[in-house]
């Protein structure tokens, strides 16, 4: 049961680093915000794996990687050679270290080296990114309404600011059929219909931050050094348990708010992509520790 519960916290961390949230062993998905208003399609092909192991008494070490593949499409003429633009890439490598704080409380440390660009001329010095995160976790799934909760600071070198911010996550099944859970980047609402169907309501963010090795040069000799999306997103979902660890899903809603946009060195924005909202599809397979 300890390391039931130990794999779930860790797996569930290391996602909160940036715009996902896992608790997955295996993941495999397909993001597509479709041109509609903007002009502007992007596609992501996400791949992820974690994996636990166990080096001592009430201490364990899990080890994980990411890639995210993303395909940026416009019909828009842009002012400016917009080829850095179409094919970005995100590589995540995630080390985590948890142990026993007291009865109640566990410690959780999560480093996760990152390289986010084009790779149109190799790896660079500025591709490489670090995000750190530090929690405490507690858990009660024993009790007619099971709960976790989870209270740190994390480190995002992709944010632009320079402090630690505060992390809340907070799951509660209040009845067997419904279930919620509270935080950033993820909330959602379910509604447990049987142990093989699921629906959801979700609102969360999503998007990247990808360096530019060619700097983009614009009309008035600013130079574009970094390309990045955020998205506040709103959609309901479906689940389908294929066992009790492996599903299929789909999600479909709107992005409430959507920024693409060019970044300086100073990450200024320096040119809009786009900013008008934007249906929202999602698809994928996984197989999670729930």
């Amino acid at each position: 049961m300890f390391r039931h519960s130990i794999l779930i916290c860790c797996l569930h961390l290391f996602a909160l680093h940036g715009f996902s949230q896992s608790t997955d062993i295996l993941r495999m998905e397909y993001t597509s915000l479709p041109k509609g208003n903007t002009d502007v399609h992007v596609s992501r092909y996400r791949f992820l794996f974690n994996i636990p192991f166990k080096v001592g008494e009430d201490q364990y070490a899990v080890a994980g990687a990411e890639y995210n593949f993303i395909e940026f499409d416009s019909s828009i003429s842009f002012p400016f050679d917009d080829s850095e633009l179409e094919k970005l890439h995100v590589v995540d490598l995630n080390l985590g270290y948890i142990f026993k704080w007291n009865p109640n409380w566990r410690f959780v440390g999560i480093v996760s080296p990152r390289l986010a660009s084009n790779f149109v001329n190799g790896i660079q010095t500025d591709d490489f990114k670090l995000n750190l995160t530090a929690t405490m976790w507690k858990e009660r799934m024993d009790l007619d309404k099971p709960f976790r909760l989870v209270l740190g600071l994390t480190y995002n070198s992709t944010t632009g600011l320079p402090i630690p911010l505060p992390l809340i996550s907070y799951y509660r099944r209040f009845h067997p059929n419904w279930s919620y859970t509270l935080g950033i980047p993820r909330m959602n609402f379910k509604y447990h219909i049987t142990p093989k169907h699921t629906l959801q309501a979700v609102a969360l963010l999503d998007g990247y931050f990808v360096n530019a090795q060619t700097d983009i040069i614009l009309p008035d000799n600013d130079l574009g050094s970094s390309i990045s999306l955020s998205a506040v997103v709103g959609a309901l979902g479906y689940q389908y348990n294929i066992t009790k660890s492996m599903s299929l899903y789909g999600l479909m809603g709107y992005t409430l708010s959507y920024n693409g946009l060019l970044r300086d060195n100073n990450r200024k924005n320096v040119f809009i992509l786009s900013t008008e909202g934007s249906l929202y599809f999602k698809t994928g397979f996984k197989i999670a520790i729930f």
